[in-house]
């Protein structure tokens, strides 16, 4: 599957205390802006996240659009969702790709680069 740089992904994160229950869960939100670049209208279909918290555990995520939604993106302009996490560590990071297709038909992946969930102060 090619990959697509017509695809901008921007990410917000943060740490959310109040939902902070037992031992060893650390939930994070992160907030997604997805902006289309390109010269046609694209779809996002299928998501991958890889998550890895600060012990080295590897979790992987796949599935069908985003927040239950495969949105249609327009050029020029972007979708913007928030979702979640939870972490058994206060450090972890989070990769991964859209699926995405065309008006013409044509699959391709977006990349999500790696970004941190860190709790505030953690690494001073």
């Amino acid at each position: 599957m090619q990959v697509s740089s017509q695809i901008n992904v921007s990410v917000q994160t943060q740490y959310l205390s109040e939902h902070a229950s037992e031992e060893n869960q650390f939930p994070f939100a992160y907030k997604i802006t997805i902006t289309n670049t390109g010269e046609q209208m694209v779809q996002l279909i299928n998501r991958y996240w890889l998550i890895t918290d600060g012990n080295g555990k590897k979790t992987e995520v796949h599935g069908a659009g985003v927040v239950g939604k495969q949105p249609y993106i327009k050029q020029g302009k972007s979708f913007v969702y928030t979702s979640g996490a939870v972490l058994e560590t206060p450090i972890g990071t989070m990769q991964g790709y859209y699926e995405m297709q065309n008006e013409k038909g044509d699959w391709f992946q977006a990349p999500i680069e790696v970004f941190s969930l860190s709790v505030p102060n953690i690494l001073n």
